[in-house]
C-alpha cells in the first residue's frame, strides 16, 4: 500500500469519525475503548477493496458495531469484578468529539444515566437499541449491520425498551431543569442544609459513586433521599475543602469537584418531576484523564 492509499483511507474514515466514535462510545460506555475500536476499524478499512465499497459510512458503521460488540462481551467479565459500582467514562462535550448534538435523541443517548441503564442489556439488545434510538436507523439496515433478521431486530429492540423503560421515565428533565437542580443541590450540600437537600431529591433517589478502588467512594449505591443527602453533606458539606468547576459532560450539565490533594470527581444528575432521581459520581482517575 502506498502512502497516498493510506492517506485516502484515513481521510474517508476521518470524514465519519465523530459519528463512528459516538456509536462505539454508546455501545461501550468508554471513550478509551471506543478509540481502540476505531483504530482497529481503520486497520480493517485499509485491508478492503475500498473502490468496491459504495457507501463507506454504512460499511464502517457495520465494522465498528461488530468490533464494539466483541469488545463489550470481553469487558463484561472485568466489569463484574470491578471494585464498587461501574459507571460510564464521562466525556466533555463542549466541543463534542461525537459531532453535533443538536437532536434531542443524540444528546439524551449520551447521558450517563442512560448509558448506565444500558449495562443491563445483552450486547445485541444494546446494539439494536443504540442504532435505532440514537441514530434512527431502519430495522432493515440494523439487520444488515448485525447479520440478523428484521423480525429479530424488532424483538431485540422491544426487549431492550421494556427492560429499561421504567427507569428511563425517571430521567425526563431537560437541560435547564437539570442545571437548576444541580446548582441548588451543590449549594445546599456546601451549607450542610439537610432540609433543603432532601427537598431537592426524590424519595427513592440513588447515588452511584465510581472510585474503581483508586479513590474514596461508596462501594454500594446509596438509596433514599435522607441517606443521599447525608452522604453528600459528609463529602461536600461545611469544613470540606474543594473547588467546583461547571462544565458539560455527555451532553448534560455537570460539575467537576476538585479536592486540595488533587482528587477529582465528576458529578452529573438525572431528574424528573422537579426532583433529582439519580446521582452519578465518577472519581476513578483512569476515567478522568481529561481533567488533568
Amino acid at each position: 500500500m502506498t502512502v497516498s492509499d493510506a492517506t485516502q483511507a484515513a481521510g474517508a474514515l476521518d470524514a465519519h469519525r465523530p459519528m463512528l466514535l459516538g456509536l462505539a462510545y454508546r455501545l461501550l460506555g468508554s471513550r478509551h475503548d471506543a478509540e481502540d475500536v476505531l483504530q482497529e476499524a481503520y486497520l480493517r478499512w485499509l485491508g478492503v477493496d475500498r473502490a468496491a465499497v459504495t457507501e463507506p459510512r454504512r460499511y464502517l458503521s457495520r465494522v465498528v458495531t461488530r468490533l464494539a460488540l466483541d469488545r463489550l462481551r470481553a469487558l463484561r467479565a472485568s466489569r463484574e469484578t470491578y471494585v464498587g459500582p461501574w459507571l460510564p467514562e464521562p466525556v466533555p462535550t463542549t466541543p463534542s468529539p461525537f459531532g453535533p448534538l443538536d437532536a434531542v435523541e443524540l444528546r439524551d443517548s449520551l447521558s450517563t444515566a442512560l448509558l448506565h441503564l444500558l449495562e443491563r442489556l445483552t450486547p445485541p439488545e444494546r446494539a439494536v437499541y443504540v442504532l435505532r434510538t440514537a441514530f434512527d436507523l431502519p430495522y432493515a439496515e440494523i439487520a444488515t449491520i448485525l447479520d440478523r433478521s428484521v423480525a429479530d431486530c424488532r424483538q431485540l429492540h422491544h426487549r431492550a425498551a421494556t427492560r429499561i423503560g421504567q427507569d428511563r421515565r425517571r430521567f425526563t428533565a431537560g437541560r435547564a431543569e437539570q442545571q437548576r437542580l444541580l446548582d441548588a443541590f451543590l449549594a445546599a450540600a456546601r451549607d450542610g442544609d439537610l432540609a433543603a437537600l432532601t427537598g431537592l431529591v426524590a424519595t427513592d433517589a440513588t447515588a452511584w459513586t465510581d472510585g474503581g478502588g483508586r479513590v474514596q467512594a461508596a462501594r454500594n449505591p446509596v438509596t433514599g433521599a435522607d441517606r443521599v443527602a447525608r452522604f453528600f453533606v459528609g463529602l461536600y458539606g461545611p469544613g470540606r475543602r474543594y473547588t467546583v468547576h461547571r462544565l458539560e459532560l455527555n451532553g448534560q450539565p455537570a460539575a467537576l469537584l476538585v479536592r486540595p490533594a488533587g482528587n477529582r470527581y465528576a458529578l452529573t444528575v438525572a431528574a424528573a418531576d422537579g426532583r433529582i432521581t439519580a446521582f452519578h459520581v465518577v472519581g476513578n482517575p483512569d476515567k478522568l484523564r481529561w481533567a488533568g
